[in-house]
C-alpha cells in the first residue's frame, strides 16, 4: 500500500479514502517561533501566561521531552513538513529550494491527495519547488514580519499575530462537514524583529497589561564562568553576537523579556480565538489540534542568545496534542517519551488514516495520544546544524536518555562535547577527554557516524 501511495503522489494522482469513511479528523497545526519547551504555564513556568495552550494540554497530551533535530527555523520547518532530518532533505538558509520529491511526501501533499482541503497561514520559512504549492495547499497565505505591525487598506494597523488568527478563523468558517480540512498556522511570534535593535519584541494589544510589575529573574546559568568555560569558537559565535543585542544589561534584559513574554501570550490569545471558533462551529470534537515550537531559545542562558548549538535550551520545544477522540485516561497526560519535530508529519498522516511513507524518519505519536501500550519507542535521536555561516559552527551528534554527544566537525581538530544528562542536567561538565568515559565517548561517536550515513540524502534526481 505504501508503494502504491508513493507512486500515486509522485505522479500527481489523487488518493481518496474510502467514500463511506466520514469520520476522518480535521487538523489544526499551530507552530510558534523561537519558543523553548519549558516556557509554558502547563510546563510549570512561574511567570509566562499561556492559558489556551494550557487548556490544550489539560484536554490532550503534553510531551515533556520534545526536541528538534536541527535548531533553526528553516531546516526545522522543512523537517516538520517532510518528516526528514536536515541531512536528508538538505534545506536550510542559503541552500537550493526543498526538492519536489520531498514536498511530494509532505503531510499537506498526502492529505490533499486524500481529499482533505488544505490551508496554510503565516510564516512559511521554506523555499520549495513552485510547482508543488498547488499540490500541497488549496489555500495559501504566507505572511512575514518586518514589520509586525501591518497597515491595512483602510489605513489602520493590525499586529501580525492577530492578523494571522483573523485569516485562520475565516478559513475555519468556510469549511464544510462534507470535507475534512488540514490548516497549518505558522506564527512569526515570538521571533525578534532583528532589524530593530531598540524594539526587538513588538507585542499585540491583547498583552498590553501583562507582566507590567514583573521583575524577571536573571537568566539561568548566567554565571560568567559558565560562558568563559566554552571554547573560543562558541564564545565568538552568533550565539554571543546576539546576546549583546538583547540581554547584556539589566535594563535591556528586563525590557526584552517583557516584550518576548508578551509576544508569546499574544500568540496564546490568538490560539484561544481559534479554539473558540472551532467550538462555535461545532468542529472541536473532530479536530486534532497540535501545538509545536520550531526551535528552542537561550534568552541569555549561558551568556548566549538565539539557538543553533547543542544545549537543551536550543533543542527543546513545546509540543501539545489534543485529540478529542482520545480516551479519557489519556487527557491531561504528560508523556515522557522522546518526541521530535520529524514526528509531526507521520502523526498527522497516521491520524488521517493514511499509510505512513517508508521514507519518513519520524514516528507517529498516535499510540501515545491513544494511550496504547508501547513495547518499543526511541531512546535516542540524531541532531545537527549544517548551515553555511561562519558565525554558526556546524555540528552533529546524538542525544539519548542519559548522554548527549556533539561533534563540531569543522573545527581543527574537531571539537567534541559529551554530557551526562543524569548527573549533570545543566550540561556544565564536558566529559570528552575524560579517560573514565572513553567507552561512552566511543559509543556515541559510532552512533553519530552510523546515523550520519543512514540519513544521507536520498534525493531523487530528474523531472517531476
Amino acid at each position: 500500500m505504501r508503494v502504491l501511495l508513493s507512486f500515486a503522489v509522485l505522479c500527481g494522482i489523487a488518493v481518496f479514502a474510502d467514500a463511506e469513511d466520514q469520520s476522518r479528523p480535521n487538523f489544526l497545526f499551530l507552530l510558534s517561533d523561537d519558543h523553548r519547551g519549558d516556557v509554558l504555564g502547563c510546563a510549570g513556568h512561574p511567570i509566562i501566561k499561556t492559558p489556551n495552550i494550557d487548556r490544550l494540554a489539560a484536554e490532550g497530551v503534553r510531551f515533556e521531552n520534545a526536541y528538534v533535530t536541527t535548531s533553526i527555523c528553516a531546516a526545522s520547518r522543512a523537517s516538520i513538513l517532510t518528516g526528514l532530518v536536515e541531512r536528508t532533505h538538505q534545506f536550510t538558509f542559503g541552500t537550493p529550494p526543498l526538492h519536489w520529491s520531498y514536498c511530494a511526501i509532505s503531510y499537506p501533499r498526502l492529505l490533499h491527495g486524500a481529499g482533505y482541503y488544505t490551508g496554510f497561514v503565516g510564516k512559511i520559512g521554506i523555499h520549495y519547488d513552485a510547482s508543488m504549492q498547488s499540490k500541497m495547499f488549496d489555500f495559501y497565505r504566507p505572511m512575514g514580519r518586518n514589520p509586525y505591525w501591518k497597515v491595512r487598506p483602510d489605513g489602520t494597523r493590525r499586529h501580525l499575530t492577530d492578523l494571522t488568527a483573523d485569516i485562520a478563523i475565516k478559513f475555519l468558517k468556510k469549511q464544510s462537514a462534507d470535507q475534512p480540512f488540514c490548516l497549518s498556522v505558522s506564527f512569526n511570534a515570538a521571533h525578534a524583529e532583528d532589524s530593530d535593535k531598540k524594539d526587538h519584541y513588538p507585542w499585540p494589544p491583547s498583552s498590553n497589561d501583562l507582566y507590567t510589575d514583573v521583575t524577571f529573574p536573571e537568566p539561568e546559568l548566567s554565571d560568567p564562568e559558565i560562558f568563559e568555560a566554552h571554547p573560543e569558537f562558541l564564545k565568538e559565535s552568533m550565539n554571543r553576537d546576539r546576546y549583546f543585542w538583547r540581554w547584556d544589561t539589566p535594563e535591556k534584559f528586563q525590557k526584552n523579556m517583557r516584550g518576548y513574554f508578551r509576544m508569546l501570550s499574544g500568540m496564546d490569545h490568538a490560539i484561544g480565538r481559534m479554539l473558540d471558533e472551532l467550538e462555535t462551529l461545532g468542529m472541536d470534537d473532530n479536530t486534532v489540534v497540535i501545538f509545536l515550537g520550531d526551535n528552542g531559545y537561550y534568552m541569555g542562558s549561558r551568556g548566549f542568545a538565539g539557538k543553533w548549538s547543542h544545549y537543551e535550551q536550543s533543542l527543546s520545544v513545546p509540543l501539545v496534542i489534543r485529540d478529542a477522540r482520545q480516551p479519557d485516561d489519556a487527557k491531561g497526560k504528560v508523556a515522557s517519551q522522546i518526541a521530535l519535530n520529524i514526528d509531526i508529519a507521520p502523526t498527522i498522516v497516521d491520524l488521517a488514516g493514511l499509510p505512513i511513507p517508508e521514507r519518513y524518519q519520524g514516528m507517529s505519536l498516535a499510540p501515545i495520544i491513544k494511550n496504547a501500550d508501547l513495547s518499543e519507542w526511541r531512546h535516542e535521536f540524531f541532531c545537527e546544524h549544517l548551515m553555511d555561516n561562519k558565525r554558526i559552527p556546524k555540528w552533529a551528534g546524538v542525544r539519548d536518555g542519559r548522554y548527549k554527544y556533539a561533534r563540531y566537525f569543522e573545527q581543527d581538530p574537531p571539537y567534541e562535547f559529551l554530557h551526562d544528562l543524569k548527573d549533570d542536567p545543566d550540561e556544565l561538565v564536558n566529559l570528552a577527554g575524560d579517560p573514565a568515559t572513553d567507552d561512552i565517548l566511543m559509543r556515541m561517536r559510532t552512533k553519530t557516524d552510523n546515523l550520519r550515513s543512514q540519513f544521507k540524502s536520498d534525493r531523487t534526481k530528474g523531472s517531476q
